[in-house]
């Protein structure tokens, strides 16, 4: 299924989170914007480290400035509001800490809110059996499901790979797009 937007200039926000998949973003911005989508760029402090020696680029590839911090009161929002939001790659840490309602970074607070605003937004994990395995990870997957977030996992989305076997290149981003719908 390839899912674009219902209308030209619809805005996607990419939450990109410090996983190596990270360290391929062109492959997601050039598929979104391959879509239709308006693509920005949103960090974790910890992938924006990350990417920093990158950052023109990519913001010239997406035309938008790259947002990882929160901005200061009075400050205007330099980024289009987002008609959906793709959290990928989500680590273990940003679902446990999104299912809690945890807001401690500009990514986190943005997809938290994003659920309350009822946007389409969908998770595209990448994390070791061993984290999957953890009792926390499962609640918090269903807990982002039942708030109406696609947490993508197994055939649809990203099986858990096991210690030093993951494949960061190869990193499914088309099903994170693909899940998702604007309503």
């Amino acid at each position: 299924m390839t899912t674009t937007p219902t209308s030209p200039g619809s805005v996607l926000y990419a939450v990109v989170c410090a996983a190596p998949p990270a360290l391929h973003i062109r492959t997601l911005i050039s598929q979104a914007q391959e879509r239709g989508w308006d693509t920005c760029l949103i960090l974790t402090p910890t992938a924006a480290r990350w990417l920093d020696d990158d950052l023109p680029a990519l913001e010239k590839i997406t035309g938008h400035p790259t947002r990882s911090t929160y901005k200061l009161p009075g400050e205007p929002d330099v980024l289009p509001p987002p008609d959906a939001i793709l959290v990928a790659p989500a680590t273990n840490n940003t679902i446990n800490k999104w299912a809690l309602g945890i807001s401690d970074t500009l990514a986190l607070g943005l997809i938290t809110e994003a659920i309350g605003k009822r946007l389409p937004i969908a998770a595209l994990p990448f994390l070791n059996k061993a984290q999957a395995a953890h009792p926390a990870f499962p609640r918090s997957v269903d807990v982002l499901n039942e708030a109406g977030v696609r947490v993508l996992l197994g055939a649809s989305g990203y099986a858990p790979h096991g210690p030093g076997e993951s494949r960061p290149d190869q990193f499914p981003w088309h099903h994170g797009l693909d899940a998702l719908v604007i309503y």
